[in-house]
């Protein structure tokens, strides 16, 4: 099938590039935040077990997880407030203009980290009459497969400096996506200094008026090398949960 937007570009919707981290039960799971893998398991009552395999006529699954620390997620700035926002209430639009750009974070004392001077350089924005995209997604390198199944608990893995994510915000992209657990420093004493930056929350405690309610986070992801930077069309899925975070399937098309 294929969609013509508004007579201006073509996308082949026959051709999904699934940029998402399945979650399951098994060792292959990426893990964060120091937890546990996610647990998928059959119902029992009594002498019941809803799996097929045990007799039942149907399998029938309990889950167990964390959108945060499991895979691929989406998350709004309930994140990172004393009150409640739920990610299902602020993301209401599911199709947007998207950016891919390939990042080497740089070293910064024991840190790896994507800078302003970087993200500006890859959108290619110059001046302020430059057209920013609604959503960036970022690619770390190295890209190797095995991001789809790290432990990153306690690894200090790379992240997105305060005042990248302010150069994200003030160019007016509205969601972010990138392959690495947290846009924030593991261990930073509860700073988290670029989801604020990108959500313009300036009180956890007192939420400012213009903090910036429908965008949105995403955190690891995975885009294969053979998926080349550039435009794409993003379709942002969540999974209906009245929840700061819902696992997430981001879907990109050729543009």
């Amino acid at each position: 099938m294929i969609a013509n937007i508004n007579n201006e570009f073509k996308i082949d919707l026959s051709k999904p590039i699934d940029i998402s981290i399945p979650l399951t039960n098994t060792d292959e799971n990426p893990i964060a935040w120091y937890i546990e893998k996610p647990v998928i398991e059959p119902v029992v009552f009594g002498d019941w077990t809803g799996s097929i395999k045990e007799g039942a006529s149907t399998n029938f699954n309990n889950i167990s997880f964390n959108p945060h620390g499991h895979g691929t997620h989406t998350e709004c700035l309930g994140h990172i407030t004393r009150d409640f926002y739920s990610i299902n209430q602020c993301l209401k639009q599911f199709f947007f203009l998207a950016k891919l750009v390939t990042i080497v974070p740089e070293m910064q004392g024991d840190d790896w980290v994507i800078t302003r001077n970087q993200v500006k350089k890859a959108l290619g924005i110059s001046t302020s009459f430059d057209m920013a995209p609604e959503a960036i997604i970022i690619r770390t390198l190295p890209n190797f497969k095995i991001k789809k199944s790290l432990k990153y608990s306690n690894t200090n893995p790379p992240y997105l400096a305060e005042d990248a994510a302010l150069f994200i915000r003030e160019s007016g992209i509205k969601h972010l996506l990138i392959d690495l657990p947290s846009v924030d420093k593991e261990h930073d004493e509860g700073k988290l200094l670029a989801h604020k930056a990108f959500w313009n929350v300036k009180d956890i405690n007192n939420l400012n008026p213009d903090a910036r309610f429908d965008c949105t986070i995403t955190e690891m992801i995975y885009v294969a090398d053979e998926v080349e930077d550039g435009s794409y069309l993003l379709n942002l899925q969540i999974a209906s949960f009245e929840n700061d975070a819902s696992p997430s399937k981001p879907i990109l098309y050729t543009i």
